[in-house]
């Protein structure tokens, strides 16, 4: 058994940990509220731009309106975009979006490549021999719409080129403070459904009333060369802050967990150091009351 020494420094190491973990939640706490604001602010748009190619592409020759809305006959090299943290501390958070990932890419009958977006998820493929052939790592906290352009513009000029015959993005939908879940979603050639039921599903936007109608200025080319581009971007930009969000509020809860169970070690600790103490006194009294026996023993001899 320990001394009390050892135990009392153990005690005060535990509480220094605690009072890290407890500004790391704090921390936490502040950054996902203002991730939250953030996918709230980008859905009225990505919701409109989701409508008005919807309508677009359900108009007859649809592989002829776009490059990007082309589906290939034969299915060879696939890119993923995956999206993870740059740092640890957040729970299961990296290694879910990896697992899932690998889960559905890992046999695919295609020759696959990532574009990693994270330093730890960078990190694990690596190590695990993925082809790995662009990453971005040090992201801001506060990501903006310039930050996923170049991510999208990679995909895009692969995707034209027919280095790519399709893309799919990864990476962790925000549904609540407690619920994070890793999700995939075929980012090109671009998928419209017309039913606008779908719409609300996929960006939490409102619709009633008959379908809406569209007048394109210059015309519908010209704007499909313009917005196709720019929605991938968008679809990037708005899974970097589904995932900033979600890596924020899954490192809140651990280390709220972190905290939690280090309060309940030090504890135990403290209990442990009193019992330590205790048995420590009570040797202590059993000596002096030794001596005093013996001492009293001596003096009627």
């Amino acid at each position: 058994m320990a001394n009390a020494r050892d135990i009392k420094l153990r005690i005060r190491s535990v509480k220094n940990i605690s009072q890290v973990t407890r500004a790391l939640q704090a921390v936490s706490a502040s950054r996902v509220r203002k991730a939250m604001e953030q996918v709230e602010g980008t859905r009225p748009y990505a919701t409109k731009a989701w409508q008005v190619l919807t309508h677009i592409a359900g108009q007859p020759g649809r592989n002829n309106l776009h490059p990007l809305l082309v589906q290939r006959e034969e299915v060879k090299n696939v890119i993923v975009v995956m999206i993870s943290g740059d740092r640890g501390l957040a729970g299961p958070y990296n290694t879910n979006v990896l697992r899932f990932t690998q889960t559905h890419f890992r046999n695919m009958d295609a020759n696959v490549r990532y574009v990693t977006i994270g330093r730890k998820g960078t990190e694990l493929m690596h190590r695990r021999g993925a082809s790995v052939m662009a990453q971005f790592t040090d992201m801001p906290p506060e990501p903006e719409f310039t930050d996923a352009a170049p991510i999208g513009r990679i995909v895009v000029d692969e995707f034209l080129a027919g280095d790519a015959d399709e893309i799919y993005l990864v990476y962790t939908d925000f549904v609540n403070m407690i619920r994070q879940v890793p999700t995939m979603k075929k980012l090109l050639p671009l998928e419209f459904h017309t039913t606008e039921g779908l719409v609300q599903s996929e960006f939490g936007g409102e619709q009633s009333g008959p379908p809406p109608a569209y007048t394109y200025e210059p015309g519908q080319v010209e704007i499909l060369d313009e917005i196709v581009p720019q929605f991938t971007a968008l679809q990037v930009y708005q899974a970097l802050l589904e995932s900033n969000a979600s890596e924020h509020a899954a490192r809140m809860v651990a280390m709220k967990n972190a905290t939690d169970n280090a309060s309940e070690l030090a504890d135990v600790l403290t209990l442990e150091y009193n019992k330590v103490r205790q048995q420590g006194i009570t040797n202590e009294m059993l000596d002096i009351a030794g001596g005093a026996e013996a001492l009293a023993q001596a003096k009627g001899a």
